[in-house]
């Protein structure tokens, strides 16, 4: 049987050494380099601020946000790895191929920051908007500069909807529940 297409087998052998390359990179290029304490700043900094101004009283609400655009940054740092648009040259740990501090602080953080301090849609649209602007167009191009964030495909405009449209996303289908939730209790 002639195939055109490798085995399994052939993929975890080069999955196997690819591993192996990628763990002797971190050790010898990521780990405790000047990018990597930053990184790791970047990983716990961001929740002492936010524990600072969370509204303690909207906490749940606020946390489950924060947890739901955590899911969704997630999926799409791994659809755009995985889809060669970008990588990252620097990691903080070594078996997790996204950027960490990234996607479980700082992201998250500024969202559930936002969703705390513009209530209303037309001031969290705006917000989110101006975040997303800074973030793709100041943020990004920082860690290109410091060779953390390698675009291949990837163009900074392409990030702004998706700033905003997760973030609009996330809170409607909140909302969506909450109102449900409140119906429910209504009736009974």
């Amino acid at each position: 049987m002639n195939r055109e297409y490798p085995s399994f087998q052939e993929i975890a052998e080069v999955d196997r050494k690819l591993s192996e390359m990628r763990t002797q990179y971190y050790i010898h290029h990521d780990l405790f380099s000047l990018q990597w304490w930053f990184l790791l700043c970047l990983l716990i900094v961001p929740w002492f601020i936010w524990w600072k101004l969370l509204d303690k009283s909207r906490a749940k609400e606020i946390m489950l946000y924060g947890a739901s655009i955590s899911i969704i940054i997630v999926i799409l740092d791994d659809l755009g790895g995985e889809l060669h648009f970008w990588a990252y040259s620097y990691q903080l740990f070594r078996f997790l191929a996204r950027l960490s501090p990234i996607d479980y602080s700082v992201l998250p953080v500024c969202h559930m920051l936002i969703f705390q301090y513009f209530r209303s849609w037309k001031s969290f649209f705006w917000a989110n908007l101006i975040f997303g602007l800074g973030a793709a167009f100041i943020a990004e191009p920082f860690f290109v500069w410091i060779k953390i964030y390698k675009m291949y495909t990837w163009r900074y405009i392409y990030s702004v909807p998706l700033y905003v449209i997760k973030a609009m996303a996330v809170k409607g289908v909140l909302e969506f529940i909450q109102n449900m939730a409140k119906k429910r209790v209504k009736e009974t």
